[in-house]
C-alpha cells in the first residue's frame, strides 16, 4: 500500500506538509485511486469548477468514498470569504487523511499560509517558505494569506 505523497506519483509539486495532508498540483484519476489506497479521506480542490478537466473529479471521488471539497480560489477574487471557506474544511477536516490542490499547487500554498500561522502555531517566516514548498509562487497569493492573519488575528 503506498503512503498518501506516493500516492500522488508524478503530480506537479507533490508535497506533505504536515503528517496528516498532501498538496499538489492536479492529480489524475489513477492517483485519486492510489490517494484512497493509501488511506486518504478528504479530497479540497480550490481549482475553479470552470477549469478545464480531463475528468468528473467530484463523481470520482464519489464513486471512491472520498469526502470532495471544492472552495474556488480565483485570482482577483481572493477574499476573506474564500480563506474563510478554505480554512473551514480544513480545521472540520483536521486529523483526516486529506489531499488538498489546485492545478500547480500555487495557490493551495497561499491558501495555507493563514492556517500555518494559526492553527499550526507557525512563525510568518516558516510558514512563507512552507507555502513555497507547497508550489506557492505569485506575490498576490502571499500577500493574500499573510494579509489575511494580520487582519484577523489582530488585538
Amino acid at each position: 500500500m503506498p503512503t498518501p505523497i506516493e500516492a500522488l506519483g508524478s503530480t506537479a509539486n507533490a508535497f506533505q506538509p504536515l503528517p496528516d495532508m498532501v498538496t499538489g498540483g492536479q492529480p489524475g484519476e489513477a492517483e485519486f485511486r492510489a490517494l484512497k489506497a493509501a488511506g486518504v479521506e478528504v479530497i479540497l480542490d480550490i481549482r475553479d469548477p470552470m477549469e478545464p478537466r480531463r475528468f468528473d473529479e467530484a463523481a470520482l471521488t464519489a464513486e471512491l468514498g472520498l469526502r470532495y471539497y471544492n472552495v474556488a480560489v480565483v485570482a482577483g477574487r481572493l477574499d476573506d470569504s474564500v480563506m474563510n471557506a478554505v480554512l473551514e474544511v480544513l480545521r472540520k477536516e483536521k486529523g483526516s487523511s486529506t489531499a488538498f490542490h489546485c492545478a500547480s499547487g500555487n495557490r493551495v500554498g497561499g491558501a495555507l499560509i493563514p492556517y500555518f500561522m494559526v492553527d499550526e502555531g507557525m512563525t510568518e517566516e516558516d510558514a512563507i517558505t512552507l507555502a513555497m514548498r507547497v508550489g506557492m509562487r505569485s506575490s498576490e497569493l502571499l500577500e493574500w494569506g499573510t494579509d489575511y492573519v494580520r487582519r484577523t488575528t489582530a488585538g
